[in-house]
């Protein structure tokens, strides 16, 4: 798999922010119940990780996601650059998140994108769920792809998570919060199996921003780590910082 620069990636990414933020900030549709809702999020993160594997070679990413929801039903499109195709990625989504109680349950289907590489293109369907009680929120989530990148073959990643939200503010300020992810992915073939993990700490702060700062690992060796990414040090540990805003 071809791998490149960033740089153009970074640039056009932050196009497809502002043009998505742009976007978000346009006023709501109507007061009726279901309400249609339009938000956008614009990211800056140290660098791209997606199942604590560096997708931009340990370089880092801007990433713009515009999402529209009507009831349980939503929709949205999310872009970062990348170290693959012609270093962007467009993924589109939509899906149900009906609720029973405390219990929210999320059907997904997700297609990734890499325009001007569209042999990597690849399709999952996440399936899933989560508890909030008080301040604990518990999930777990499940992905599946017929044809992984079109490399892998047929794959799947299955997850649990847990959050913390404290209720008091650091520094009359910040709120604070806590969460880990521990997930485990197969191959069919091309590449092996693994388990990997995330930990960190977010800072909500003026409503609509947030810091978060994360701890990122696998079990993969070198060897392993270029077969599935193209790079050896990929899979490393490390942490990674995190600026993320809402509108």
């Amino acid at each position: 798999m071809a791998r490149g620069s960033c740089l153009a990636g970074i640039m056009k990414s932050g196009a497809l922010a502002a043009a998505l933020i742009a976007g978000a900030v346009a006023p709501g549709y109507a007061d009726d119940a279901p309400k249609l809702s339009l938000t956008g999020v614009a990211s800056f993160t140290t660098d791209y990780m997606f199942r604590s594997i560096s997708n931009t070679n340990q370089n880092p990413a801007v990433q713009p996601e515009f999402d529209l929801t009507y009831g349980i039903f939503f929709a949205g499109i999310w872009g970062s650059n990348t170290a693959f195709g012609e270093n962007i990625e467009i993924d589109y989504y939509g899906g149900i998140a009906p609720k029973w109680g405390d219990v929210t349950f999320n059907i997904t289907a997700l297609e990734y994108t890499y325009p001007g590489a569209n042999d990597i293109d690849y399709f999952e369907l996440k399936g899933g769920a989560s508890w909030t009680t008080g301040a604990w929120t518990l999930s777990v989530n499940d992905w599946w792809s017929p044809d992984n990148f079109q490399f892998f073959g047929n794959s799947n990643a299955i997850e649990g998570a847990v959050a913390y939200a404290f209720k008091s503010k650091l520094f009359n300020f910040f709120s604070p919060s806590v969460s880990g992810t521990v997930g485990y992915q197969t191959y069919e073939i091309n590449a092996d199996n693994y388990t990997y993990w995330n930990a960190g700490l977010t800072l909500g702060f003026l409503e609509h921003w947030s810091a978060d700062i994360r701890y990122f690992d696998t079990d993969y060796n070198e060897t392993q780590c270029f077969a599935q990414s193209g790079g050896r040090n990929n899979c490393d540990a490390r942490a990674v910082g995190t600026v993320k805003a809402t509108f």
